[in-house]
């Protein structure tokens, strides 16, 4: 192989090298594409999106929906928005989606959606087909203390003018769950709430519910209604127990300082007999000094023994006849 012919393949080699690279980085084809679908798009502004490192086919692929769509979009507005990390083809698919539904939706405003969190072509179909979100059991208890539990069903649509910003369909269910229960809370008697259960949904539809929230309640159905516990009667037996319990703990209260009481009492009488014991003790000693002293004479003593044996004698008879009482009685 001589030397020319090395040359040319060389040349060949780089050139081919060369148009990889082109076709690499520049995307032709894609460029192509978007001129045959009527979007003018430069070369230069597909290069500038590689430096800017934006994928252009993220780009350039919802512009050509857009156009065929018929809606005025340009490529500064999709890119923008790539950039700040939305989504674009979602935001361009629920353009399409509201343009066929004539709902007014900007790309602004599509595009904020997009960037606080919300799937914004969800948003859109749920405007368009809206949705039913369904409660759990709720309890609430009628005047007459009868328990009362219902399950609603909420159709709601969604509000773009709130998307952003306004509270979920947890708040939803919340604010219906509250009004439930204060609808049959102030009713007199869970009757009128059987007969009549689209008065919860009347009442609870009326309060304006979906302020603030990225909804508009269509309405509340009542899906089931079923009765639960007497709370009535249950909240009086628990008091009545209550009741009965502090009653029985003051009694017992009282007959522990009764029975204290007379422990003391007769903790005081048996000191009060070993006292009488103690001077019981005390006289034969007196006797004889009052005899040493002369205080008294032998004959006084000796009616004194004679005045203590008519008392036991008297005693003994006396003992007879108390027992007989006693057996007649």
């Amino acid at each position: 192989m001589d030397t020319s012919t090395l040359g040319l393949l060389v040349i060949v080699g780089l050139v081919i090298i060369g148009l990889a690279i082109l076709f690499t980085f520049v995307p032709v084809m894609l460029w192509i594409s978007a001129l045959a679908a009527g979007v003018r798009v430069s070369i230069f502004n597909l290069v500038g999106m590689r430096l800017r490192r934006v994928i252009p086919s993220r780009v350039i692929n919802p512009l050509i929906k857009a156009v065929k769509a018929g809606l005025e979009l340009n490529t500064n507005q999709l890119e923008s928005h790539y950039l700040a990390g939305g989504n674009v083809d979602r935001v361009v698919n629920a353009l399409i989606a509201a343009h066929r539904a004539n709902i007014e939706l900007s790309f602004e405003r599509c595009a904020a959606i997009d960037l606080a969190g919300r799937d914004v072509l969800d948003a859109v179909q749920m405007s368009v087909n809206p949705k039913v979100i369904e409660t759990p059991f709720i309890a609430g208890v009628a005047m007459d203390g009868i328990e009362v539990k219902a399950k609603a069903r909420i159709t709601v649509r969604a509000n773009i003018d709130r998307l952003v910003g306004g509270a979920g369909e947890d708040t939803v269910i919340a604010r219906v769950g509250e009004g439930i229960v204060s609808t049959i809370g102030s009713s007199e008697n869970h009757k009128k709430v059987l007969e009549n259960p689209d008065m919860i949904s009347h009442t609870v539809l009326s309060k304006g519910l979906d302020a603030g929230t990225a909804f508009e309640i269509l309405s509340i159905d009542i899906a089931d209604i079923d009765i639960g516990k007497n709370i009535g009667a249950v909240l009086q037996t628990d008091q009545a127990e209550a009741d009965k319990n502090i009653a029985q703990a003051k009694a017992e209260e009282r007959r522990a300082m009764a029975v204290a009481q007379e422990q003391e009492m007769r903790a005081r009488v048996e000191e009060m007999r070993a006292k009488v014991v103690e001077a019981e003790a005390e006289v034969p000693m007196a006797m004889a000094e009052a005899l040493r002293s002369g205080n008294i004479g032998v004959m006084d003593y000796m009616n004194l023994k004679n005045i203590e044996a008519d008392t036991d004698m008297r005693d003994m008879i006396g003992k007879p006849n108390q027992e007989e009482d006693e057996d007649d009685r």
